[in-house]
């Protein structure tokens, strides 16, 4: 599994996403580029990022409020891209919660420079980058998963023990119920929340996870295999 840095490019002009991309992958880094804020926030619900590139002038919601919107629910760094200079917008821009602030045009080392200077001092809580915040209980099907006990806890009173592995994987079904997740999207999310290493692969975790949920894992219903895409969490879930 790749386990480079993982950068979220939003704007609106192709030639730049696609500039930066290339920088950015010369320099070690991965990274998905997006032209909006709808494909910004679809991106965010199927992936997890280590920092975001967000242009300031975007069709539809600008960058000042995404940025708001993704500060109230996430700390993922964020860096803010705009062809205005003016010190109002860099003060509003930071007062949104961004973690820093580039006009256009800027050149590739002073990028890649900001990039990793961002990423040096990283989320206040790096758990919790990428993560909904105020949720403590999802529940689904015979099922309740407490996030801050980080206990499975069944209907009629019973807690099943689970890995740190097995927890951070269910965890990030839960967050993306009914979206086939492929398994390199599941393993970046999952280790996002803990420098843990999955011991064997997605498959073996999540075989775990269904002798544990499913009333018969040989045949799940809760965690359906896509063929050729991944896996769907399948139950609706409630949170609280």
């Amino acid at each position: 599994m790749n386990t480079n840095p993982h950068i979220l490019i939003v704007d609106d002009h192709h030639e730049i996403r696609e500039l930066v991309a290339r920088v950015l992958g010369r320099e070690g880094f991965r990274a998905t580029a997006v032209a909006d804020g709808k494909a910004m926030r679809k991106a965010l619900l199927d992936g997890r990022y280590d920092l975001i590139l967000l242009d300031l002038m975007l069709p539809g919601e600008d960058g000042l409020s995404l940025c708001r919107a993704v500060r109230a629910e996430s700390d993922v760094p964020i860096i803010m891209l705009t062809a205005k200079g003016e010190e109002v917008d860099k003060v509003i821009g930071l007062e949104m919660g961004a973690d820093d602030y580039l006009p256009k045009p800027f050149g590739s080392r002073e990028l890649i420079a900001r990039i990793r200077a961002v990423l040096r001092r990283g989320p206040s809580d790096p758990s919790r980058a990428g993560k909904p915040q105020g949720v403590r209980r999802y529940q689904f099907d015979r099922w309740v998963l407490d996030t801050e006990s980080r206990d499975l806890l069944r209907a009629d009173g019973v807690t099943v023990p689970l890995s740190t592995g097995e927890y951070d994987l269910l965890l990030a079904l839960v967050e993306r119920p009914q979206r086939v997740l492929s398994r390199e999207q599941l393993l970046d999310l999952a280790r996002g929340r803990a420098a843990v290493a999955f011991d064997r692969s997605i498959d073996t975790q999540v075989s775990r996870l269904r002798r544990k949920l499913e009333l018969d894992a040989a045949d799940p219903k809760l965690i359906k295999t896509i063929w050729g895409g991944g896996y769907m969490f399948t139950p609706a879930v409630e949170t609280a």
